[in-house]
């Protein structure tokens, strides 16, 4: 048992925790998310904990998308320097949560106003809409809700409203520990007039979304105290990940560990292990293969750099000087973060950057259009290519640990501040799919990975005129000199789904380019992915062996549109269809028992698309029999069974879209 006399500190775990919307409506549709530092969300009610991987942890039978839960946690933080968890065994726990969606009535994204010259001001959204003493009928406010006990709930957080239409944002429960489990909305998103399209990526006058953020407070009660009030967390609700188990290069931990090294707050690495600084850097771009095909090129199967390549893996590690030219080639195709001037548009990243309207715009192209590694990243990078790294692992994977249960509790609040911002982009901030720019403002944070949470449960201020200014935005005294309910996400695409859909990969924007990158979003919202069908009949054949190689790789190298099944004959019509149809899209995750004889690593492909009928049987497809039948000559005893084959098959069900000539 904890002794209350000897706590120095109570903290709410994770500081900031992220959940993200779904559509399945069951009571254990969900999935709870990452709790170590690049493991994978965690199926509730198995013991030990399973983590969710295949798309039948995603989805439900039907193709819903389930909503991934923000679980949190209380730890004692004990004079003695040692930490212990504080559970409903040890105390009373009562949590309140104050959420808040603020997206209509602030003001338009924009640029990030960070970006110093190439900043702007905004005007207020809606402004042409509603009267200036009206605007609180854009915020979405419920009243904040308490819950505490064991297996308690759902308590709704349902009573705020649009335009007097009431909101949905999601509920509290607790789980048989008395741990919080927060669940967010359902990625409903509706205008406040029927009819009403929407029209541009983020800033659609009379919509509104479901997303949400604000604070997490607990007080704690032992026997015989008086209660205490924890140092509280924050909770932040995002949309889908449509790429679990996939990063982005820079990830939203290493943005604000740039901020906590820029304030003193954490020392800056010095040394660099190969194994925790450097294979992530390569893993990350490797994955990127997954969800853009242009980058499956680049750094994917068969690239100089695969990184799941043993043979790349090694030279990768070889500190040695006869190595050193090859490591310098390397890091010479990286973008220096701090160089400034021109963009050097065939560097590493390919992805896009805060100041891609610039892109689009130029040339000259500022260097921050195209996504670099951050300045702790290159700096790791360049001792490497020095060899002034630690070669501390042959591994294709650092060590990563599967059950937090089994970590002691100083290690598992490590993870916890760390994990949900490893889930996150880092960039481009344009505005961004999860957390925005403003995560790199200072004056938002209190110490590393606790946010400046304001006191009291208002939702965060609106009114800053009617333009807002980037020195005001960032300065003291502004809407980020500390947090309350609705700041994290209002600056996003209001609603969501139109960001997703209209953030593409540049074979979007430049119909003649060479390859699909740069990309927005990949690890979130995919560009091109490897089909379910070619995933079927590669793995159908490879067994084979080499007569069946070639054949195999048509499959394995083919991508196709993620965006297919929600394009529409113009942009409009895919900004409609993306709003009403979000969760029919595919999820890009691992495959079940995939075949030894499969030439490629950490396997990924599209699964769980979905039409009004539920999801999408590829093997009904007329064109998948086509290529099944011609692939049965590879052993030729089975083609005698190609009629009694035929007499068996599904009728095909009718297309999800289909257009005439000249419609599209």
């Amino acid at each position: 048992m904890i002794d209350p006399n000897a706590i120095a500190a109570l903290k709410v775990y994770p500081p900031i925790g992220v959940a993200r919307v779904g559509n399945a409506q069951g009571a254990d549709d969900y999935v709870i998310g990452p709790e170590t530092i690049g493991g994978a969300p965690s199926l509730p009610g198995t013991t030990p904990e399973q983590p969710a991987r295949f798309v039948e942890d995603f989805r439900t039978a039907n193709g819903e998308i389930k909503r991934q839960a923000a679980r949190f946690r209380i730890y004692a933080h004990m004079k003695d320097g040692s930490v212990q968890e504080v559970t409903a065994a040890s105390a009373k726990i009562e949590w309140r949560v104050c959420i808040a969606n603020l997206k209509a009535g602030w003001y338009e994204f924009n640029q990030a106003m960070d970006l110093g010259p190439l900043s702007q001001s905004a005007l207020q959204r809606n402004r042409e809409l509603v009267l200036p003493d009206a605007r609180w009928k854009l915020d979405i406010t419920p009243t904040p809700r308490s819950i505490a006990g064991q297996g308690a709930g759902p308590i709704k957080l349902d009573d705020g409203a649009f335009w007097a239409l009431p909101v949905y944002l999601g509920e509290l429960r607790t789980d048989e520990e008395g741990r919080l489990i927060f669940l967010g909305g359902n990625g409903v998103s509706r205008p406040f007039r029927k009819g009403t399209r929407p029209l541009t990526f983020a800033n659609n006058p009379g919509w509104h979304d479901d997303v949400s953020d604000g604070p997490v407070r607990a007080q704690v009660t032992f026997a015989g105290h008086a209660p205490i009030d924890a140092e509280p967390g924050y909770v932040c609700v995002t949309p889908p990940n449509y790429a679990p188990g996939l990063f982005g290069l820079v990830t939203m931990d290493d943005v604000v560990r740039e901020v906590f090294y820029d304030k003193g707050w954490i020392p800056r690495p010095v040394r660099t292990s190969f194994v925790n600084d450097v294979q992530p850097i390569f893993q990350r771009l490797t994955g990127l293969q997954w969800v853009n095909h242009g980058l499956f090129v680049v750094h994917g199967f068969g690239s100089p750099l695969d990184a799941q390549n043993a043979q790349v893996l090694a030279k990768l590690n070889d500190a040695s000087a006869a190595n050193a030219a090859w490591r310098t080639a390397v890091l010479a195709l990286f973008r220096d973060p701090g160089a400034g001037g021109a963009l050097i548009e065939d560097q590493i990243a390919q992805v896009f950057g805060d100041a891609v309207d610039q892109f689009f715009e130029g040339p000259p192209k500022p260097s921050n259009s195209l996504l670099a590694v951050t300045k702790t990243q290159y700096a790791h990078l360049k001792r490497w290519a020095a060899g002034t790294f630690d070669a501390d692992g042959p591994s294709h994977q650092p060590a990563q640990p599967h059950d937090f249960s089994a970590l002691p509790p100083e290690v598992q609040v490590v993870h916890l501040e760390r994990a949900s911002f490893h889930d996150c982009l880092g960039g481009p901030f344009h505005p961004a799919m999860e957390m925005t720019w403003v995560m790199r403002i200072p004056l938002m944070w209190t110490s590393p990975y606790r946010l400046k949470i304001l006191p009291g449960e208002q939702p965060a201020r609106q009114d800053f005129g009617g333009t807002l200014t980037p020195a005001v935005c960032t300065g003291a005294n502004g809407p980020h000199d500390g947090v309350a309910a609705g700041c994290l996400t209002r600056f996003l695409g209001v609603p969501w789904q139109t960001d997703h859909t209209s953030c593409n990969s540049a074979a979007d924007y430049f119909p003649s380019t060479f390859l699909s990158m740069p990309t927005f979003w990949g690890p979130r919202a995919p560009d091109q992915v490897l089909a379910d069908g070619n995933y079927l009949r590669a793995a159908a054949i490879a067994p084979l062996g080499q007569a069946t190689q070639q054949q195999t790789f048509k499959h394995l190298m083919n991508r196709v549109d993620w965006l297919r099944d929600i394009r529409g004959s113009d942009y409009y019509d895919r900004l409609s269809n993306m709003i009403a149809e979000w969760s029919e899209l595919g999820m890009v995750l691992p495959v079940k028992n995939a075949p030894a004889s499969l030439p490629v690593q950490d396997l990924r492909v599209e699964q769980g698309r979905s039409d009004s009928n539920g999801p999408i049987d590829v093997t009904a497809d007329p064109k998948y029999h086509a290529v099944e039948d011609m692939e049965s000559l590879f052993l030729p005893q089975t083609t005698a069974g190609l009629a009694l084959r035929r007499g068996a098959r599904k009728t095909a069900p009718p297309p999800k879209r289909t257009y005439r000539p000249g419609e599209i």
